[in-house]
């Protein structure tokens, strides 16, 4: 499991593009570390979606080789983020989507996805409330892997269960277990991290890539950057995680 190797006629645009919609005024640090997650993936192009100025000057005076954007209509993607701290986009084309946080909530409504569109999602536990009330009930006393697997086949998602042994699982019920990640990877933006590197990833569905295996890949490399963070920093922090990532 490895970042698609690039090819010498490879282009920003072949390589891939991700529009990241991330980030509110309440939460403006989710924008920037899931933007830097998506740096680290496949993609290409990373084009960043806000209606905020404010937001998409920030993420652009970090990130200087981010385009910001204000209308999805139009553009050329491969794969999108919504969330963490963004909830909705008015507009969603038929690309690998990935729902993190309050956004999460989309898939239990009809209009928000095309047929047969690609959809992950990237909860951890606490964020499953967002599935509905109900339906968190049918949760209980299911293990992880049971609980991913459930939502995977009945909401037709993929499903990257955040937590002790990350847990991926897909509608026709294949499952990875991370067995690398650690208690370092427990820290604020970690996930947002992991969001954005999900996404980047997903543009290689454009080349037949199994989003499954690309999902995996993902956990995968935030795990071993998490664990090269701990190896070579005394405190952990989504910060030092996002420092690792491109080296691993």
């Amino acid at each position: 499991m490895s970042r698609r190797k690039l090819l010498s006629t490879d282009n920003k645009y072949s390589r891939g593009i991700v529009v990241v919609c991330a980030g509110s005024k309440k939460y403006p640090g989710a924008a920037l570390l899931s933007v830097g997650g998506a740096r680290a993936g496949n993609a290409g192009y990373i084009k960043f979606f806000s209606k905020s100025r404010e937001l998409s000057l920030l993420v652009v005076s970090k990130y200087p080789d981010v385009v910001p954007i204000s209308e999805l209509k139009g553009q050329r993607v491969d794969a999108i983020l919504v969330g963490p701290g963004e909830s909705s986009l008015p507009h969603i084309p038929k690309v690998p989507l990935v729902l993190d946080g309050a956004a999460i909530s989309n898939i239990t409504k009809k209009q928000t996805r095309s047929k047969n569109q690609i959809i992950v999602i990237t909860p951890h536990e606490g964020e499953l409330k967002y599935l509905g009330e109900s339906y968190l009930r049918s949760l209980q006393n299911l293990t992880r892997v049971e609980k991913a697997k459930k939502i995977a086949n009945d909401f037709s998602v993929i499903v990257i269960l955040k937590g002790a042994g990350t847990v991926v699982a897909t509608p026709d019920q294949r499952v990875f277990i991370d067995e690398i990640g650690g208690a370092e990877l427990a820290t604020a933006g970690s996930g947002d991290l992991l969001a954005g590197l999900v996404a980047s990833m997903l543009v290689d569905v454009k080349n037949e890539s199994d989003p499954f295996e690309l999902a995996s890949t993902a956990v995968k490399l935030h795990s071993k950057a998490g664990r090269l963070a701990a190896k070579k920093f005394k405190t952990v922090t989504a910060l030092e995680i996002l420092d690792c990532l491109p080296l691993v």
